[in-house]
């Protein structure tokens, strides 16, 4: 279950509580019976980059794949050189 944050407007009181999705939201303190608002809080799950399923938890045929082309890749950066080169 969610925990959600409450902020009393009369006391500034802030509380966690833990209350189902569909749960009636908090709407009077328990301290001071003033009203209550939720809070908007940051989460601290944050999937960042592109592919982030496949690339942690490829198949071992996209393994293949991946590694034959950083082979390739390499192969074309070793041609590129030499031609620079010459």
């Amino acid at each position: 279950m969610p925990i959600y944050e409450y902020e009393c407007d009369n006391c500034g009181k802030q509380c966690e509580i833990i209350q189902k999705y569909d749960d009636e939201p908090l709407s009077i303190c328990p301290d001071c019976d003033g009203h209550m608002h939720k809070l908007i809080s940051h989460t601290s799950f944050i999937l960042k980059g592109t592919g982030w399923y496949v690339t942690d938890y490829a198949s071992a045929d996209r393994k293949k794949a991946k590694e034959s082309e950083k082979k390739t890749e390499t192969k074309t950066e070793v041609k590129t050189e030499a031609a620079a080169k010459s």
